[in-house]
């Protein structure tokens, strides 16, 4: 599996700005915000996509739903609403090879998307 440069950031080889860590997970602030809140939540454990998970990773994926809520409330978005995506493969715009979910909120968010 290809180093990816979240692995990076896990490992604090690059800075970060985190709001929240636990054995499992990390999120951080995005460096490249699409709304005034935006927070990554990955896992520690490298899962390249959505297609690349399996059965065993189901306690972890929804570890980070939960993480995802903990994240908002802890920004405070959660009272207004936030939105949650999850990027998979190329055409659906994931541009970074470590399974991610976007915290986005802060403002009204539109729909569709993109």
């Amino acid at each position: 599996m290809q180093e990816t440069v979240f692995s990076k950031i896990v490992r604090k080889e690059i800075p970060a700005k985190i709001v929240y860590e636990d054995d499992q997970s990390l999120a951080f602030h995005d460096l490249n915000a699409q709304a005034p809140v935006h927070v990554l939540v990955i896992p520690k454990r490298q899962i390249v996509s959505l297609e690349d998970a399996n059965d065993d990773d189901s306690q972890l994926l929804g570890h980070l739903q939960i993480v995802a809520q903990r994240v908002a409330r802890l920004l405070g978005i959660h009272t207004t609403g936030y939105r949650v995506v999850m990027n998979c493969g190329r055409d659906g715009g994931q541009s970074v090879n470590h399974i991610h979910y976007h915290v986005l909120g802060g403002r009204a968010l539109d729909w569709p998307p993109g």
